[in-house]
Parts: structure tokens; C-alpha cells; sequence
């Protein structure tokens, strides 16, 4: 929608346009954007010629600065003609949402991918007993083992949490784009070699099935204590 949004207002205002900013910056009177390409294995810097600019910036990816003082903004009206309405809702199916944080706004996440087997119970069970959220790669999402709107990565959701545990995730570029901010990453994963390794703070070699259950346990113990 905000894609949709900002290219038909630039359009409209003669502005130029960059969609899925990770960042923006004034630079010698234009503004200059940073982005991640082809699954977050090329950054692209992009200057806008134009005299507006028109910037959305991918979620989770900058900290917004506080106002110097409170803005004033102009309320103005306008009267659309909409069009002969050619379009019949035929059925509303809601999606079904976990209850508790959202993904993105989730200060804990744990995540699982093809090292569960979609077996996702160990996985809650951990995201629960951090209070955080569950979160998945794309292939758990394509397996149909988990709703796509638990995708962590790159056509995903961007997070930064202060503690991502990923679980039987390998570690591709397409998912680490989206959660390789995160202030402390944990990794649980069967394969040794596995790439997600590289950029984890803490990682434990060894099977979920074994690894989950004592971390869990561990943890109920210590808020016991």
C-alpha cells in the first residue's frame, strides 16, 4: 500500500521516488538513500535529482528522531469521483493472528525453519517462556508449516530485536537481511557449517529435539528460583 501510495504521489507532485529505504540522509541539498538488493547481497546508494523526494523506508530499519517542536499540519478537503464500481466482494476470510506482540515490534524472537520438520511446539513453547514472538524462515513458510506473516527475512519482516534465537535456520542471505541487526543473536542449528553461525553471538551445534527442551526447563527453573 505505501509502495502503491508514494509512486502515484509522485507522480502527481513531479517528485522523485525510492521505495524500501533502509536509510535517508540530506546530502549536499538531496536526498540520498541506502537499500538492500538481490536478497541483501548488494547495498545501492541512490541520489535524487529532483527538487521533492519521496522516501518509504522499510520497517524496523531506522529510529525515528523526536520533532525539535510540534508540527502543524493543514486539513484540506477533497472531493473524489469515484469510479462505476466494476468489482463484487464475493467473501471476507479473516486471517487468523497468534495473539500477543507483533512480530515486528517484539523485543524477544524466536524463530524456527527446516530443522523443526514443522513440528512448531518447541518453538512456541520457547517464545512463550521469554514473552516473545514466533517467527519463521521462508522455507518453514513454503512448506506451508507456518503462516507466511511469521516470515523473518529480506520479503519479509525486518526485525530488531534484543534477542533473535534461531532455530534449525540455517542462515541464508535472504533471511539474515532481515534479522541480522538484532542486538544479541542466538543459534541453534544440527549443522556445524550452518552460515547462520557466522553472525550469531552464542551458538549450540546439536539437535532441537534436545537442545529446546533443556533451555526451556532451565528457564522455567530460573523464574522459579
Amino acid at each position: 500500500f505505501a509502495k502503491e501510495v508514494a509512486t502515484r504521489l509522485a507522480i502527481a507532485t513531479g517528485a522523485g521516488v525510492v521505495v524500501d529505504a533502509a536509510g535517508a540522509a540530506l546530502v549536499d541539498g538531496r536526498v540520498e538513500t541506502t537499500q538492500t538488493v538481490f536478497a541483501a547481497t548488494w547495498n545501492v546508494r541512490t541520489r535524487v535529482n529532483a527538487d521533492r523526494a519521496i522516501v518509504t523506508l522499510r520497517p524496523n530499519t531506522t529510529q525515528a528522531a523526536p520533532a525539535e517542536q510540534p508540527a502543524a499540519g493543514e486539513v484540506v478537503s477533497v472531493i473524489g469521483m469515484l469510479p462505476e464500481v466494476r468489482e463484487t466482494i464475493v467473501s471476507v476470510t479473516p486471517v487468523e493472528r497468534d495473539a500477543g506482540v507483533p512480530l515486528s515490534e517484539a523485543a524477544v524472537v524466536v524463530a524456527g525453519g527446516r530443522g523443526t520438520n514443522g513440528d512448531y511446539t518447541l518453538v512456541r513453547e520457547l517464545a512463550d517462556v521469554l514473552g516473545g514472538a514466533v517467527g519463521a524462515s521462508r522455507d518453514a513458510t513454503d512448506e506451508g508449516w507456518i503462516s507466511h506473516e511469521h516470515m523473518v527475512g529480506q520479503t519479509g519482516v525486518t526485525v530488531t530485536p534484543v534477542l533473535y534465537v534461531a532455530c534449525g535456520i540455517s542462515g541464508a542471505v535472504h533471511h539474515r537481511g532481515g534479522m541480522q541487526a538484532s542486538r544479541t543473536i542466538v543459534a541453534v542449528n544440527i549443522d556445524p557449517d550452518a552460515p547462520i553461525f557466522e553472525i550469531a553471538d552464542f551458538g549450540v551445534v546439536g539437535d532441537l529435539e534436545d537442545v529446546l527442551p533443556q533451555a526451556i526447563e532451565a528457564l522455567k527453573a530460573h523464574r522459579q528460583g
